[in-house]
């Protein structure tokens, strides 16, 4: 689903012009990336929740040059 169905479907179903809900979607997902740029975890009870976690260096072979390569640290959403 993309953000235009979300907003179209919330917009059919509440009786609320587009622009409306385009813009509290906006803000909704404003809030969580700002959040999640501060580390911060957001659960939505009922739906999922999100963390950023960090990830450890490891090592693991390149599978086109079949060497050995590092990867470094790096922060990921769980």
């Amino acid at each position: 689903m993309l953000k235009k169905d979300l907003v179209d479907k919330v917009s059919s179903e509440l009786a609320m012009h587009k622009q409306d809900v385009g813009l509290a979607v906006d803000i909704l997902l404003d809030t969580m990336t700002q959040a999640l740029a501060e580390e911060r975890r957001i659960e939505l009870r009922g739906f999922g929740s999100f963390a950023v976690r960090e990830r450890k260096p490891r090592s693991t072979k390149n599978p086109r040059t079949g060497k050995m390569m590092e990867i470094p640290d790096r922060k990921t959403l769980h």
